[in-house]
């Protein structure tokens, strides 16, 4: 079975904190895992700082070239929140103060709204919101691109109200080998032979190491379970031959 044309989305890392080392991100695993259950492939991930013309330049650039693009960061009520702005430049839109924004905050604030506060409420004309479960103002979408929070937790809570939204694709799947006692140079040869014989798949190898031993782990992923099933059975042939074994399959599914 051919595989067919896949879902592709990027993810826009938005932050001078992240690139400093001063905060580490765990948004881009979150999102590739939510994205992986949709059956869409994460092709790309940019880091970039709060500097307006780079992070205008890479939102036109991936949502140019993939079909969703997620940004994180940068949505605050601080004068370096700037994605709200960027987003709008980038589309060329106007931003405006959503109403539904400002009610719910006036509500949460008991009416008291100060400039800062304000700067949350900004969404590009035509924008929709993205629901923000846990606590703060709403993410937005414009097009196919989705701003959401740097917060984690946030982030997260805003990701239950954007699977409804995208097109889905056919969910990878894998089988995972793990081969105890073998260094990948061993390995090596039977993987890739078996990689060139089903171009469709995608292989690798990710090695460990413990106390208690090494080896790797040979991860095979696809959308067409016959076919992984058949590598798999390739691949341990191969590896046998070798004179590789200690081949455990894991029980995986995911991608």
């Amino acid at each position: 079975m051919a595989n067919p044309t896949p879902v592709t989305a990027a993810v826009l890392i938005i932050g001078d904190e992240i690139l400093s080392g001063r905060t580490q991100d765990t948004n881009l695993n979150s999102i590739a895992k939510f994205l992986g259950t949709h059956g869409v492939d994460l092709a790309e991930a940019r880091v970039v700082g709060d500097v307006e013309a780079e992070i205008v330049a890479a939102v036109n650039s991936l949502r140019a070239r993939y079909d969703y693009l997620f940004t994180t960061g940068g949505i605050g009520p601080t004068h370096d929140d700037i994605t709200a702005d960027c987003v709008a430049k980038a589309f060329d839109l106007p931003l405006y103060e959503h109403p539904e924004i400002i009610e719910m905050m006036q509500s949460r604030w008991s009416g008291e709204l100060n400039a800062a506060r304000r700067r949350m409420a900004r969404v590009p004309e035509g924008g929709s919101l993205v629901k923000n479960p846990v606590q703060g103002p709403p993410g937005f979408q414009i097009g196919n691109v989705f701003v959401l929070a740097g917060v984690p937790t946030i982030m997260r809570g805003m990701l239950e109200d954007i699977g409804h939204r995208l097109r889905s694709g056919v969910v990878v799947i894998s089988r995972t080998l793990r081969v105890e006692g073998f260094g990948e140079g061993v390995m090596a040869l039977p993987l890739e032979t078996t990689a060139k014989a089903y171009p469709d798949l995608s292989m690798g190898s990710y090695p460990f190491f413990s106390p208690a031993g090494y080896g790797s782990q040979l991860v095979i992923r696809g959308r067409d379970r016959a076919m992984i099933e058949a590598a798999q059975v390739d691949l341990i042939t191969a590896l046998e031959a070798a004179g590789v074994n200690a081949i455990t399959l894991l029980d995986s599914e995911g991608a």
